[in-house]
């Protein structure tokens, strides 16, 4: 369990800000590797405000088949139904759409990486827009295509081809599940039409530090949280300009970073 530097920054400075030696409640509890007890960190870095998890528990299957077998198990549509009913003033994706419908004011085409269970796939689709989810699960797909009814693509957004362009890119609260977020959104580049615009939402890190170590922000399968100047580097690392970055408590209870991003080579001087 050793970080020397920020991934992003590269900078030494690392503050630690919470410890566990035993899963804070509400955690998926997804399986250990044999003989390995309990311990991890969250460190900050004290130059880009990136919030890095530290352990040595695994960390591939939290966002592959295991996350999908633990978080849902067979009540993915279930699941979706559940979430599709609450009304708009309770549901994060509604917020969601209507913060993109108010800044674009228009409709278009989207590429959702990372779609899960689709709740937002489908409100955007209701709203008008051209809707293609890409997930790496199968049955994540098989929900999305029969239950969500989207068009949806089985891939690894890293090595994904003949995916085409879009007028949006979302990443939903994805970029902090991938050890190289930078990398991740970087790809995204290649999938906008001239003009193209993306969205991103993270976990807020700093808003959440300030509950304590119990909130979800900091659950073991998030390898980061972010800042507002970690969001920023990030996006400028993956060659976007930020054209608005906010935090916002979700209806949900969620400490949330939201940003819309434009390829620097489009943006004005």
């Amino acid at each position: 369990m050793t970080t020397q530097a920020c991934p992003l920054c590269g900078s030494t400075q690392l503050e630690l800000v919470f410890s566990w030696d035993e899963p804070p409640a509400g955690e998926t509890p997804f399986p250990l590797p044999p003989g390995r007890a309990y311990a991890r960190e969250f460190r900050r870095c004290a130059d880009c405000d990136l919030f890095i998890g530290v352990h040595g528990l695994g960390g591939e299957g939290f966002y592959g088949g295991e996350y999908v077998d633990v978080t849902y198990g067979d009540r993915m549509a279930e699941t979706y139904d559940r979430i599709r009913a609450l009304p708009p003033g309770q549901s994060d994706n509604e917020s969601r759409v209507q913060r993109i419908l108010t800044e674009l004011g228009r409709e278009g085409s989207v590429l959702d990486v990372g779609a899960g269970l689709g709740v937002f796939p489908a409100r955007m689709r209701e709203a008008g827009w051209q809707v293609t989810a890409l997930d790496p699960d199968p049955r994540a797909v098989e929900h999305l295509r029969s239950h969500v009814r989207v068009e949806a693509i089985c891939a690894d957004f890293f090595q994904a081809e003949d995916v085409g362009c879009f007028d949006l890119v979302t990443f939903n609260k994805v970029l902090e599940h991938v050890e190289n977020p930078v990398a991740m959104l970087g790809r995204a580049l290649a999938h906008l039409r001239p003009g193209g615009i993306v969205y991103v939402e993270v976990p807020d890190g700093d808003g959440a530090a300030a509950d304590g170590p119990h909130r979800e922000e900091f659950f073991i399968e998030h390898l980061y949280a972010f800042g507002v100047d970690s969001l920023r580097l990030v996006a400028g690392h993956a060659g976007f300009d930020a054209l608005r970055v906010e935090a916002v408590r979700d209806p949900s209870g969620k400490y949330t970073l939201f940003a819309f991003l434009r390829p620097r080579d489009t943006a004005s001087p």
